[in-house]
């Protein structure tokens, strides 16, 4: 199974001292994160994509390639890839030059985004984000696996005999997961193509993401990719976390109430009683994240949210610190001595490399 962290790369003033980090300061920090997070023995840097304040990166290939430059086994992700504003030609040869760039520790997670005034600054229409989503996807699929393509679509200009360059590491595309919080068809794109599915899993109720996981396992094992069990799920998370539970809670507080995205809404305790945010001491992470299985069965990914709502650098890297020494070790054996032969482990480059030369795809 693999760890990590994700970003969404907020620009959020620190409500405990009013600072406000600047654009420059904000996206080496992310740098650093990522870095840090190979150092504490995490497997997964992601990061966002954003084209509108308060958030910086707009350019995840930018980030990754120089996170990639800087580290050695991380796999380098995106929490978002936005599938429905994005060329998916542009996709397919940026994520090709990183994935050579990074000898193969590259893959992505598909979403639509979910602001509305993004769309038109790439000339789309939210109200076609899914049509959108399920056509660039079937485009971006084939420029991966053939040479020559002849394209012709609702969203874009036809292609007649095109070859995305450069073609795949070792012939294999970069792994792809679809992000979804609440699209079913997005879950169903992802079974369609024996893809990963990513539930982001911080703002629901354990119920919905039970659904959600559960169809897209159905729908695996329907379009003939393996048993539902088998399927390939991720999930998000946010946690913090110090010695004491009553001291994370303490500290936190103050940023969860001002945070863009929790700040108004219900209480941090009716939050975290409600979805699986976990704020206490490193033990009732581990027992939070180990009872996830409970209900999404085995899986392949947990990535965890550490650096939003303008949490400073410093205690970020306290976070990292903790998950590394004190978290992940103990989930990594959890989960491990949980996990049944028959379900898989987590895709990387290597393994998926081997598979193709066994017959696999």
């Amino acid at each position: 199974m693999q760890f990590g962290v994700f970003s969404v790369g907020d620009v959020t003033p620190d409500p405990t001292t009013g600072r406000v980090p600047s654009e420059h300061e904000r996206l080496t920090a992310m740098a650093t994160i990522a870095q840090k997070a190979e150092e504490v023995g995490l497997d997964v840097f992601a990061t966002g994509e954003h084209h509108n304040p308060p958030f910086v990166p707009s350019s995840p290939t930018t980030m990754l390639g120089y996170v990639a430059a800087r580290t050695e086994r991380l796999v380098l992700s995106t929490a978002t890839t936005l599938i429905t504003t994005n060329d998916p030609v542009k996709i397919a040869e940026d994520f090709a030059v990183l994935q050579h760039l990074a000898g193969g520790r590259v893959d992505l997670m598909l979403g639509r985004g979910n602001q509305a005034a993004v769309y038109p600054w790439f000339g789309q229409d939210i109200r076609q984000g899914i049509p959108l989503a399920l056509e660039n996807y079937h485009l971006l699929y084939r420029l991966w696996r053939e040479e020559e393509v002849d394209w012709e679509g609702r969203f874009r200009t036809p292609l007649r005999g095109f070859t995305s360059t450069p073609r795949p590491l070792d012939g294999i595309p970069p792994f792809v997961w679809h992000g979804s919080i609440r699209s079913p068809e997005i879950a169903e794109q992802a079974a369609r193509y024996g893809d990963g599915f990513f539930h982001n899993h911080i703002f629901w109720p354990v119920e919905h993401t039970r659904r959600m996981v559960e169809l897209y396992r159905q729908r695996f094992e329907d379009h003939g990719h393996g048993s539902a069990e088998q399927a390939i799920v991720g999930l998000g998370g946010q946690v913090f976390m110090r010695p004491r539970s009553q001291d994370a809670v303490a500290e936190f507080r103050p940023y969860f109430d001002n945070a863009p995205v929790y700040g108004g809404g219900p209480s941090l305790e009716r939050f975290m009683a409600e979805t699986p945010l976990t704020v206490g001491s490193p033990q009732q992470v581990i027992e939070r994240t180990l009872s996830f299985r409970e209900y999404v069965g085995d899986y392949q990914r947990q990535l965890f949210l550490v650096d939003h709502a303008g949490l400073p650098l410093r205690t970020v890297l306290e976070q990292l610190d903790i998950l590394g020494e004190e978290v992940v070790p103990v989930l990594r054996r959890e989960f491990a001595a949980r996990k049944p032969a028959h379900v898989p482990e987590a895709p990387t480059h290597e393994r998926r490399v081997a598979s193709s030369g066994d017959g696999g795809t």
